[in-house]
């Protein structure tokens, strides 16, 4: 399908000719496989999404809303893309049209306010490298510096290592400006009355909710062309220094900043240290973040990671080798901290409460993570968040699955539990990475301060071999029964299923009404029915925003 001649010289009049197209090898680039939004499929099965009408590159603020009026006028489905990283990002039906925002990427720095204004395309890498000029850095989500950091603030809460620290996404989003799908511009907070962009809210209630929803508007509900974001003091130099060579980055920072990875006996231990860290202030980043190649071959990984010179074909020899067999029997239960002192004494003061913490809990350093090169790659790694391609390394493909989200207690104790099932998956099917069951891996917390944590258990697979996609389905609807048996929510690889089809499109509404008329609480979703109503008349978004019928809540729950 494509647009009338006439239409698409309206939206050429707005961009101009250059940064508008509905050549079919353009579009075709704007298609993604239905992989990581929890349907599983791959290229084996040719779902993709569908194909855009034509592809829009907007320039500015009034470009975005001259789009979107002629959208209205023509009730033309709309979605707009960041990075791109995942199926999120791209449209949902066949009537629709694709906004690209890279051509949008200015970056503002307000030192007093300590916050920065950024455009719609701006990733994590780009506002970091910014930020350090002037003695700050930025929150960096799990998903890694190459995501968008309005895409993520707006739609799924930008939780990372340094959440613990510096809050998540969702918590340091200040004044923002916004497209809504009805082509009005809505300014909020302070920017809303012209005195600047460091506060989000003003008397009464917050026009935020209404973007950061129950898990954001994912692109469903207009564009966000500009967004303050808070940023926080980074004690380093304005230039990350980064040496080596693929995949071996590493940074050499000054000696106020050490990263550890810190080794325990049991999980009770385990969520005792992350507990006293929370109390003490102690991290200035915190994730779990090696495991996820496994508890079996993350020793041998990061052996390879690190050493320019090996491969993957090198796994088994390292596997075999004894002394990479004790360090990774020695870090089978560990976090990393990364240390960062303001001043020398702060330095010393954190050195000193990770010393206790270690007594306390009966843990201990891994000495694999304290060789000099494997801790500055490790630095490196969690400061930057830049090498998140390796989350495919094993067979291609992956899933995040379980998802134990709820208190840290509560999930600790399930751990060895849930590896042990995963493990027993492993042992008897063929069709996902067998690495030890334990694949966990996550941030210290959803919120700044420490509170829920964010983990998940990576599993890989071949998503170009029928039999293994089948396989990681039916592991994840596995998972999905055993959470549900012991009360803890649906399983994380399953978050997704009910925001596109398999086949990459939208749900309809009726599919919605059936869901989210059972849970707990369906008046979350009809509130977001009525905003939706209120400023999307003509329902040009998609199935990613949750929304419920009021007319379909049970009677006992009205």
């Amino acid at each position: 399908m494509k647009l009338s001649p006439e239409i698409y010289k309206e939206f050429e009049e707005i961009v101009g000719p250059r940064y508008i197209s509905q050549d079919p090898g353009v579009l075709e680039t704007y298609r993604c496989m239905p992989a990581q939004s929890s349907a599983h499929y791959g290229p084996y099965w040719d779902h993709m999404t569908p194909t855009p009408m034509a592809v829009i590159l907007p320039g500015c603020t009034e470009e975005v809303q001259g789009i979107v009026r002629l959208c209205n006028k023509y009730k033309i489905k709309f979605k707009a893309g960041g990075s791109f990283w995942g199926a999120m990002a791209y449209i949902g039906s066949d009537y629709s049209i694709q906004l690209d925002m890279r051509r949008m990427r200015k970056i503002e720095i307000d030192v007093k306010n300590q916050l920065a204004i950024i455009d719609p395309y701006v990733n994590g890498a780009m506002l970091q490298s910014e930020a350090m000029k002037y003695g700050f850095s930025c929150n960096i989500p799990g998903v890694g510096c190459s995501s968008s950091i309005v895409a993520s603030a707006s739609g799924w809460g930008g939780v990372g290592p340094s959440t613990v620290c510096s809050g998540g996404h969702k918590e340091n989003l200040c004044a923002l400006e916004w497209v809504l799908p009805n082509g009005e511009l809505l300014r909020t907070g302070t920017a809303g009355s012209g005195d600047g962009w460091f506060c989000g809210e003003g008397p009464g209630p917050s026009t935020r909710a209404f973007l950061t929803a129950s898990m954001g508007v994912c692109g469903e509900m207009g564009v966000v062309t500009k967004m303050a974001m808070r940023l926080y003091p980074w004690p380093g130099p304005a230039v990350l220094p980064s040496t080596g060579t693929v995949p071996a980055y590493k940074a050499a920072l000054p000696d106020n900043f050490r990263c550890y990875t810190v080794c325990f006996p049991s999980w009770d231990m385990w969520a005792k240290a992350l507990t006293m860290c929370y109390d003490s202030d102690l991290v200035y980043l915190g994730h779990r973040q090696f495991n996820m190649f496994g508890r079996d071959l993350k020793g041998a990984m990061i052996r390879i990671l690190t050493d320019p010179d090996k491969q993957l074909c090198d796994l088994e020899e390292l596997l075999s080798d004894p002394e990479v067999k004790r360090q990774t029997e020695e870090m089978k239960l560990e976090f990393q901290i990364v240390l960062a002192g303001y001043t020398k004494r702060d330095m010393e003061l954190k050195e000193a409460i990770l010393q206790e913490i270690l007594k306390e809990c009966d843990a201990w350093l891994s000495s694999m993570m304290l060789e000099p090169d494997i801790e500055n790659w490790a630095l490196l790694y969690l400061i930057r968040l830049g090498h998140k391609n390796l989350n495919y390394v094993m067979c291609g493909s992956y899933e995040g699955n379980f998802g134990l989200n709820p208190n840290l207690w509560v999930s600790a104790s399930y751990m060895e539990e849930a590896a042990a099932f995963k493990k027993q998956w492993e042992d008897t099917h063929t069709s996902i990475v067998k690495n030890g069951g334990d694949s966990e891996m996550g941030s210290f917390s959803f919120t700044g301060g420490g509170g829920a944590v964010g983990w998940e258990f990576f599993v890989d697979f071949d998503a170009y071999d029928k039999d293994s996609v089948t396989g990681a389905c039916d592991f994840i609807d596995e998972t999905e029964k055993w959470m549900a048996e012991r009360h803890l929510g649906g399983d994380m690889g399953r978050s997704n299923k009910y925001l596109r089809q398999p086949n990459g499109y939208d749900w309809p509404q009726e599919k919605h009404n059936e869901l989210f008329s059972k849970v707990p609480q369906p008046h979350v979703f009809a509130y977001q029915w009525k905003v939706r109503e209120a400023i999307n008349p003509n329902l040009l978004g998609g199935s990613y925003y949750r929304t419920l019928d009021p007319e379909m809540i049970p009677e006992n729950k009205r």
